[in-house]
């Protein structure tokens, strides 16, 4: 070993010779001094060219900055929340029906509500260093920088988290030094007023993430988890998460969906981008070892969320209403935030165009919460039995013109029908059908459509004011007879009855219940002067024309303006409401992103009738579902209430309607055809078809929520109503003649308007009967043919029909308790000769005899015997002209109102008869 050292010493001793030498020592120190001269002068070089290039690019910087102004933080913050937000849409009791229509769907969430699997996914994705920096990362800026300076394919970027919220909220995405320039300096400054946690917060509510499974265009991670796997982004799992972390950097690249909401054929770079981020996850410690493989190896296809329609697809005529109505409040609302009145909106079309504008613009993009009064159940099962129902009207033909061609052509046009539920105490609208089909009409024939209303107007406007007004009570008797009412053609009939007949004297409860036209139009003539149409304003219809306040034919329906299913239903609300109006609504309330409610729906009852004449006209239209024109509807109903309602038919039988309320809920339908057509068909009437479905359409409620359709209380009479016995003939308190007749009923009256009067409206008489009807009796008619009687004042009668009325007999109803009521020009004139005489025939013991050729013959009298006769029988005319007898010889004698007897019959026999001894 020693040897070895020797020798490689003697071998270094020249090196070592060499480096010691002091020619040798002086060339190094001369070469030290050089070269650090040398690195001091490139020091000092750089520093000046750096202080230089520096300066430039400040220069340059503050160039590209002069003209962007200094934010204020409260116009940041507007700026970084002010993000398109989609509104949603609620049922009733918080139920969530979904989306409004909107061009990009977003739905902002809180920090605290997202996954954190997604949170550190997107920091670790896009942005390292998100919590070390102060906005700007300066070497990602300068290799971002350098790589655009020299044309590099490889661009890394150089964008922080808050620089992408500034690029979004507050810039463009122009590509410019300028734009750069500006977004760096507005992210150090949003750096210095917003914690990290509200600028991750911001980020993640307005990025895009491509498509959802419905095709349309999302943004904000709530919107992507819902989206693309049908959960919320708090519940999503590590692959689901990192997959959606991944959608920023080419949302409509990486989306698993097309824009027709169907999953792409080539899923791959979506699912190599989520396992990009599942490994920067890991890089960055986030995650483990075994959680990055497990998720790396998932397959996220079977996650991915089935397409889901859209409330607007599922609920189109729904989401339309909740649109349009949610519009007008918001329209109302902006506008008085600026000091303006719903006058000025009325009075001022520019104003309400403007702020109708404003107001569409904010429900479509602040990310309004719209909660709803509609009972999602009953709204489905109603759409249910709607599209079921089998005996709607057949289709009818209709020339249309083609708006291609211009051509006209012929297609089937269906019955449309529209129908509403209210609830009395609230005006909450729980329910609605719009239509038959959306996709064939888009028109919404609860809300929209105005159609005549027919004879449900006459509770409105007739019955109910002319109660209101002391005219009328329920047991007023009216004259249902052919009249002539038309201001403007007093030789026309009119108005006619729907089954063009009459029934003379009836009581207004009777003519309702009936839907008599005539004793309607009679009492609204009398009240037209007091303007009865103030009532239908207070009530909330929007569509009357000036004529309809003075038109007769308004009482019966035939208004020129046309009324909406909602309002007639509406308006039936006042009665189960004691006379008050409680507007019906459908929006409860609007709530902002940030939780502030900017509308709630204020109920404020309009006093309309008093609770006397409310009662007074729902207990009249009690009898059109116990005995009138919807008797049928209670044997359809699956449940029984007190209800009380009033159907009706339009001019020509366009239009067919029924509405009826309990104490809980107001029903209301409609059918007919968008082109008038009749709705008179083969087979079931127009009214049953109608009222079935009615009836059909509240079973189906019933079954959702009987306790709110059928409730087991009845109307309560309110104070002022009394019961008091009347004349059926005057409405006056009975005569002697009037209970002698049986004509005595009971009903209820206001208190205010009870009749003080007794009835003078019949006096004694007697009456005979020819051909099947009554005459008055002579003084000369023999009392064995006539009948006691009364007789009704001419006075009344003139009262009752007017003075042009003429055939005073059909004021006689066809009923057995009217069977001894004549009128006073019930007469027959004495010709002034005897009757012709009868023939007499005679088979067995049965004598029968032809009637008289006379037309005033009242009766006959039988005689048994030959010159000794006498009078065995005295038989009415009218009767059977036949009689039993026994042995002998018989003949008859035709007897004149006057009393005047026809020469005897022929003779004839029965029997053998005996001739007395002389």
């Amino acid at each position: 070993m020693k040897e070895k050292w020797q020798a490689f010493v003697e071998k270094t001793k020249p090196v070592f010779t060499w480096l010691t030498n002091e020619k040798t020592v002086k060339n190094a120190r001369i070469t030290y001094h050089v070269v650090w001269n040398l690195f001091l002068l490139l020091i000092t070089v750089g520093l000046i060219g750096g202080a230089f290039a520096a300066g430039i690019g400040a220069g340059y910087f503050a160039s590209l900055v002069k003209d962007e102004p200094i934010r204020s933080y409260d116009s940041m913050k507007k700026d970084i929340d002010d993000y398109t937000a989609t509104s949603e849409l609620y049922f009733a009791n918080n139920v969530y029906l979904g989306k409004l229509r909107s061009d990009l769907e977003r739905e902002s969430v809180s920090l605290n509500q997202i996954s954190r699997y997604l949170i550190n996914g997107v920091i670790a994705t896009e942005d390292e260093y998100f919590y070390q920096h102060h906005g700007v990362v300066p070497k990602a800026v300068f290799r971002a920088l350098f790589q655009e300076m020299t044309g590099s394919r490889v661009q890394t970027g150089g964008s922080t988290l808050t620089q992408q919220l500034i690029k979004n909220q507050i810039l463009t995405d122009e590509v410019s030094f300028q734009r750069k320039a500006s977004e760096i300096l507005l992210a150090l400054r949003l750096e210095k007023f917003f914690s990290k946690k509200e600028i991750l917060d911001a980020y993640l509510n307005v990025v895009p993430f491509g498509r959802n499974s419905s095709g349309r265009n999302i943004a904000g991670v709530q919107a992507a988890a819902k989206g693309i796997f049908g959960k919320s982004a708090l519940d999503l799992t590590l692959p689901e998460a990192a997959f959606i972390a991944g959608l920023p950097q080419s949302p409509f690249g990486y989306t698993p969906f097309t824009n027709e909401g169907t999953l792409k054929k080539n899923l791959e770079p979506g699912i190599t981008r989520m396992k990009t981020i599942l490994k920067r996850m890991y890089d960055g410690g986030y995650i483990t070892k075994k959680q990055y493989t497990d998720a790396a190896a998932y397959d996220i296809t079977k996650d991915f969320t089935p397409s889901v329609s859209s409330p607007a697809e599922k609920y189109p005529w729904l989401t339309a209403e909740i649109e349009s109505r949610a519009i007008d409040l918001l329209t109302i609302e902006l506008a008085k935030k600026d000091g303006h009145t719903d006058k000025d909106l009325k009075t001022n079309n520019n104003l309400y165009y403007k702020y109708k504008t404003m107001a569409s613009h904010d429900l479509h993009q602040k990310g309004y919460k719209i909660y709803t009064t509609i009972d999602k159940n009953i709204y489905d099962v109603m759409q249910k039995v709607k599209d079921n129902y089998p005996n709607y009207e057949p289709d009818k033909s209709q020339v249309v013109k083609d708006p291609d061609t211009g051509e006209t052509k012929t297609i089937m046009e269906p019955v449309e029908v529209g129908a509403m539920l209210i609830e009395n105490k609230t005006g909450k609208i729980i329910s609605f059908v719009a239509g038959r089909d959306f996709h064939r009409q888009q028109l919404n024939h609860a809300t929209s459509s105005l159609r005549q209303n027919g004879s449900t107007m006459k509770p409105l406007l007739v019955y109910g004011p002319a109660i209101e007004l002391g005219k009328v009570s329920p047991g007023t008797p009216l004259a249902d007879v052919e009249s002539h009412l038309d201001p403007t053609n007093p030789e026309k009939v009119w108005p006619h009855n729907y089954d063009y007949q009459y029934s003379g004297l009836v009581s207004a409860r009777y003519a309702l219940a009936k839907s008599y036209n005539v004793p309607a139009i009679k009492v609204y003539e009398s009240i037209l002067n007091q303007n009865p149409a103030k009532y239908l304003d207070k009530m909330g219809f929007s569509s009357l024309k000036k004529d309809d306040f003075t038109n007769p034919a308004a009482g019966i329906g035939s208004i020129s303006g046309g009324v909406t299913v909602e309002e007639n239903t509406n308006a039936f609300t006042t009665f189960a409401n004691g006379g008050k109006f409680i507007d019906a609504y459908l929006i409860d309330k609007i709530v902002d992103k940030n939780g502030k409610v900017i509308y709630q729906h204020q109920v404020k009852p309009v006093d309309v009738f008093t609770p006397q004449t409310a009662y007074l006209t729902l207990d009249m239209m009690r009898d059109v579902i116990k005995m009138g024109t919807a008797s049928a509807v209670k044997n359809r109903l699956d449940f029984t209430a007190d209800w009380a309602g009033k159907t009706g038919t339009g001019v020509n039988y366009y239009d067919s309607w029924f509405v009826a309320s309990n104490p809980n809920v107001t029903f209301g339908i409609w059918t007919g055809y968008d082109t008038q057509k009749s709705l008179q068909t083969p087979g079931m009437s127009y009214s049953q078809r109608t009222n079935n479905l009615w009836a059909d359409l509240m079973n189906a409620a019933y079954k959702i929520n009987p306790s709110l359709i059928a409730p087991k209380a009845t109307f309560q009479m309110p104070t002022g109503i009394v019961q008091r016995s009347i004349c059926t003939i005057s409405g006056l308190l009975p005569s002697d003649a009037c209970e002698k007749a049986g004509l005595v009923e009971s009903d209820y009256f206001n208190t205010k308007y009870v009749p003080t009067k007794i009835d003078n409206s019949l006096t004694d008489g007697r009456f005979v009967m020819i051909r099947g009807k009554k005459y008055l009796a002579l003084k000369s008619t023999p009392s064995e043919f006539s009948q006691a009687g009364l007789i009704l004042n001419p006075d009344f009668i003139r009262q009752m029909a007017g003075n042009d009325f003429t055939d005073y007999s059909e004021l006689i109803p066809q009923k057995s308790l009217w069977g001894k009521i004549l009128v006073p020009d019930a007469k027959m004139q004495d010709n002034g000769r005897k009757p012709n005489p009868v023939t007499l025939t005679v088979s067995g013991n049965t004598l029968n005899w032809s009637s008289s050729s006379d037309n005033d013959v009242i009766g006959y009298r039988l005689y048994k015997g030959g010159a000794s006769s006498r009078k065995v029988a005295s038989i009415n005319s009218g009767s059977s002209l036949r009689f039993t007898a026994g042995s002998g010889s018989y003949y008859v004698t035709a007897v004149d109102i006057a009393g005047r007897e026809s020469a005897p019959s022929n003779l004839v026999t029965i029997g053998t008869v005996i001739v007395p001894n002389q």
